[in-house]
């Protein structure tokens, strides 16, 4: 059976977390760099990504890599490759983006331009036309250049995964559903363990929480670009992976999951958004301040992206918030803590330096993940 290359980029430091989810749905890892991991698999094994991954950014098919330190050479590694393998004459195709790191070609639109003439050359050459109507699919070409190393991609996602489709509405400052995902599996955190975020805004990390603790595969709700491309991606593979999906669920286990937000309109909102997830029945969403943050069983869990600064008027009261957040974390017997921030202070006015921390960028902000342990449960492996 015929193998593809798949890139799947991530968070900068959720490599880790991105390649154990590839592991563990069967699938064969060949590279893992930098704010991504390639796999080798068969044409199923992009639709499991695509439906499957939590942590993911997309899917892009890897078309290939050259070496290029000029234009010239960009032209001609682009032309080189089999883009008539994918792109159909009526195909709509370009290059969405282009990055570079270390290397002398760096003007973004220009490589852009570059590419695009190449790839009208090879597939003027191959299906003997002369003009493009690109009135059929899409076919957004994605570029990474790394110390002159070109490598291609094409995206099969579309729009970003972390789109799961649920999210309708939103707080001011959200974090992404894959990043809150991702932090999720950096925990020892399980379905049938309590989990509490204090700061919930419109629910993204609760309602992840409840995905996974039913096994609801984050982009069955979704569409996919390569949906599009039948010649390529029979729509029997997406039905046969939609089916696997459904038959993994379980909706009824039970969850001890809560959200609060100070904000009456956020906790409606994180409502609404749980019932267009379909997990409104595992996750309990209340209006509560952290001062209020209590909790009469032990060994639970507290996961949080707390404001930064973007949800506040007033800077200044980042440090007595944070400070209130601390004392209630104190007052929970075995507890453990985990939070995602950008706020330089936090552990001064926590007033306690975290077990773990770890660096992680949202988007281009430098966070951390400040983690907390409690003590294992009596008689658990965790």
């Amino acid at each position: 059976m015929e193998k593809l290359e798949y890139i799947v980029p991530c968070h900068f430091g959720l490599e880790a977390v991105l390649k154990r989810e590839i592991t563990d749905l069967g699938l064969e890892i060949t590279c893992v760099e930098d704010g991504r991991v390639t796999l080798a698999g068969d044409r199923q094994a992009l639709c499991r990504a695509n439906i499957f991954l939590r942590s993911a950014e997309r899917v892009l098919i890897k078309i290939g890599s050259f070496y290029a330190e000029s234009f010239e050479e960009l032209f001609q590694g682009t032309r080189a490759l089999p883009w008539e393998a994918y792109i159909p004459k009526d195909g709509r195709f370009w290059v969405a983006k282009a990055a570079s790191v270390k290397s002398k070609l760096f003007s973004p639109s220009d490589i852009q331009s570059v590419m695009k003439k190449a790839m009208v050359e090879r597939m003027k050459s191959v299906y003997h036309i002369d003009w493009f109507a690109e009135n059929g699919a899409s076919y957004p070409i994605r570029v990474f250049i790394k110390k002159d190393e070109v490598t291609v991609g094409l995206d099969t996602s579309g729009e970003s995964l972390h789109k799961r489709g649920y999210r309708k509405l939103t707080a001011k400052a959200p974090i992404a559903e894959n990043l809150a995902a991702a932090l999720l599996m950096l925990t020892p955190w399980r379905g049938d363990r309590i989990l509490v975020d204090p700061f919930c805004g419109s629910g993204t990390i609760p309602i992840e929480a409840a995905m996974m603790a039913a096994h609801i595969a984050p982009g069955k709700n979704r569409t996919f670009l390569a949906k599009e491309w039948e010649h390529l991606f029979p729509e029997k593979l997406w039905q046969r992976t939609l089916e696997e999906a459904k038959a993994a669920e379980t909706p009824e286990v039970e969850t001890q999951i809560q959200g609060y937000d100070i904000d009456d309109e956020m906790v409606s909102i994180a409502r609404a958004n749980a019932k267009m997830a379909g997990v409104e029945h595992l996750v309990h969403f209340q209006r509560r301040g952290v001062d209020q943050l209590s909790h009469a069983k032990k060994y639970g869990f507290i996961l949080t992206n707390p404001p930064y600064g973007e949800r506040l008027e007033d800077k200044d009261n980042l440090q007595a918030l944070y400070r209130t957040l601390g004392e209630r974390y104190q007052s929970l017997d075995s507890w453990s803590m985990y939070l995602i921030t950008a706020y330089e202070q936090a552990e001064n006015a926590i007033g306690r330096k975290a077990d773990k921390n770890r660096k992680l960028y949202n988007g281009m902000m430098k966070t951390y993940f400040y983690q907390y342990m409690g003590p294992k449960p009596t008689g658990s492996r965790r």
